[in-house]
């Protein structure tokens, strides 16, 4: 029989491993009464975020029940963005400040949002993306990474890790050992990453070396399938990419987060429970849920999971001791940065500046640019993964209108294209006027370059703005090239299309 004391410890213990979310711009009393009971860390999505005073206010009342519990959000500062998922973020991507190459101005915008999490009382942020997009049919990577290039990404992955720490938030580098070469979104279906390791060694970890030589203190685990290391286990549940390889090989000590673990690549398989289970056993400190199960009840039942995971022996109690371990040296390690002086202000004009520089032109730019007159805008948009708000705002006719009255614009989707679609919503609506067309990884959207193609093959002088991957480009046509549809990427277009710049 296992006493209440043991009991009441081991409860304590599996609680402390967890990273959960919660729906509610106000911690709700469960949250609070689980973190007195142990709970060491909890998650902010932009379901939490209305304000930044607000975002302040709520990490106050939550760290009331504990000075040095770990609060995470998963802000990239790009197209993916909590802090500003109601606005578009004020900070360009990753791919656009690759493309920049400017490791100082990386540094500086990591800085900015670093200081901007630390003032509402965020210790830890799952950013940056470490990965290399080596493959462009990537479905949920993308503008995410900094580029297809290792070394780009690794001298990147580290300026901004160095920024967002000075400026007093840990950092964590995702998605490891590297999503940027998959085809399959794993929120919905286990990606696979067939290279050998001679391969992987060579285009996937340089990346997450440069994270650990910068000072990381977390790295995040991808849901992928990497048979060179492990043919049966994803990534985030395999002792062998976890334990021999992060931890033994490259020489990581620092803390071990999952990526959210009801992700259909390792829950669809396992179980969320199993999963969860499975991942601690494997190496993982911090468990991450909640994007999409914020109840209560599933933190009761990932917590019990662990616990009859002791009881039975498929997970030791050292293991759990151990993790729970690196969660209180992480926890007193950030509490440490958040109180240190990281100098500065925030809120100065450094995202926009830098989407300006990566914005790039093809065609004739000069023959085009500026509008001579208030254009029409058709905004072709894609389907987003489950990474980026459905609420988040993107497109340039918004800002675009503000420099330009008279500016019209209609958004079209796959489902309502038919064939007079273009006609009546492209067409004849820009009789007589400049025409923009809005595109987001068109390369990567066949419904979207055949719409594309029909418009230019129409109307030879329109514009294209491109706000995704550049991809190929389009012969004769004048495009823009954003990398990015963050809301500081299409005042950038903006600008460039009224000549502002």
């Amino acid at each position: 029989m296992v006493s209440s004391k043991h009991s009441t410890e081991l409860r304590r213990l599996a609680l402390s491993v967890l990273q959960p979310g919660f729906v509610g711009t106000e911690a709700p009393d469960w949250v609070l009464r689980e973190i007195g009971d142990g709970l060491a860390s909890v998650v902010l999505f932009s379901r939490n975020i209305v304000s930044l005073d607000q975002v302040a206010l709520l990490t106050a009342q939550l760290r009331a029940e504990n000075p040095e519990l770990i609060i995470a959000i998963d802000e990239e500062a790009g197209d993916v963005t909590r802090i500003e998922s109601a606005t578009g973020s004020t900070r360009p991507g990753n791919l656009a400040l690759g493309t920049v190459d400017d490791t100082e101005l990386t540094e500086s915008v990591a800085s900015d949002l670093g200081r901007q999490l630390r003032a509402v009382g965020v210790s830890l942020d799952y950013a940056p993306s470490a990965d290399v997009n080596s493959n462009p049919d990537n479905p949920i990577i993308g503008v995410r990474s900094f580029g297809a290039d290792p070394k780009v990404v690794s001298r990147h992955t580290a300026a901004w890790i160095r920024g967002l720490q000075s400026g007093g938030v840990a950092a964590c580098a995702k998605h490891f050992p590297g999503h940027g070469d998959v085809a399959v979104d794993s929120h919905h279906g286990l990606p696979v990453y067939g290279a050998d390791r001679d391969e992987i060694a060579a285009k996937a970890l340089p990346p997450f070396r440069a994270a650990l030589d910068a000072g990381v203190r977390a790295v995040m685990s991808g849901h992928l399938l990497v048979p060179a290391y492990d043919p049966d286990l994803p990534a985030t549940l395999s002792p062998r990419i976890l334990g021999d390889l992060l931890r033994d090989e490259l020489g990581f000590d620092g803390l071990i987060v999952t990526d959210a673990i009801e992700m259909g690549a390792v829950a669809d398989r396992f179980g969320i429970e199993g999963a969860t289970v499975r991942a601690v056993a494997a190496g993982a400190d911090a468990v991450c849920v909640g994007g999409e199960n914020a109840e209560e009840s599933m933190v009761g039942r990932l917590a019990g999971a662990l616990e009859d995971a002791v009881a039975d022996g498929s997970l030791t109690r050292e293991r759990l001791e151990q993790a729970a371990a690196r969660v209180r040296e992480f926890a007193t390690w950030s509490a440490g940065l958040a109180h240190a002086d990281g100098g500065g202000t925030t809120g100065g004009d450094i995202g926009f500046a830098a989407a300006r520089r990566a914005i790039r032109l093809t065609g004739a730019v000069t023959a085009a640019l500026p509008l001579a007159a208030a254009p029409h805008v058709v905004e072709f948009a894609p389907t987003a993964n489950l990474a980026i708000g459905r609420e988040t705002p993107w497109g340039v006719a918004a800002p675009l209108s503000e420099r330009l009255p008279g500016t019209t614009a209609v958004r079209v989707r796959r489902q309502e294209l038919q064939p007079a679609t273009l006609r009546a919503c492209a067409l004849e609506p820009a009789a007589g006027r400049p025409l923009v067309v809005v595109v987001r990884d068109v390369s990567r959207h066949t419904w979207m370059a055949d719409a594309l193609a029909d418009v230019i093959a129409a109307r030879p002088d329109a514009i294209v703005v491109e706000m995704g991957l550049p991809g190929t480009g389009l012969s004769g046509a004048v495009q823009i090239f954003t990398h990015g549809a963050t809301a500081a990427s299409g005042v950038a277009a903006a600008e460039v299309l009224t000549g502002a710049r």
